[in-house]
């Protein structure tokens, strides 16, 4: 498979890991857009959220919660985004959770 998030999780490519269990994956983002930036992923290939199940968006949103106050969030926020095929912006085919934090972030984004 030619996905890089893919190949993240079997290691092939090296990623700035936030946690990990048997289900989901985090990892700092490559290409940071705010002071804290990472990403929430099944390691299960799933394209788009169009194509994942209540249980696992349920698994991915709650854990990108928790990761997001222990990494500070708390306080001020957090912007929480999943972006669907190409009109949504999504520009890697697996679905994942933007988590983005630690400055105003405004609306609409662009």
């Amino acid at each position: 498979m030619d996905c890089i998030f893919c190949k993240i999780i079997a290691g092939e490519i090296p990623g700035k890991k936030l946690y990990e269990d048997d289900e989901l994956l985090a990892f700092y983002d490559v290409h940071p857009q705010a002071p804290l930036h990472f990403l929430v992923i099944p390691k299960k290939h799933i394209p788009t959220i169009l194509e994942a199940d209540a249980v696992l968006l349920g698994k991915l949103l709650a854990k990108a919660k928790e990761l997001a106050l222990g990494e500070g969030c708390e306080e001020k926020g957090a912007r929480f985004v999943i972006n669907c095929k190409e009109d949504g912006g999504q520009t890697v085919d697996h679905l994942h959770v933007h988590v983005l934090g630690g400055r105003p972030l405004l609306w609409p984004p662009g």
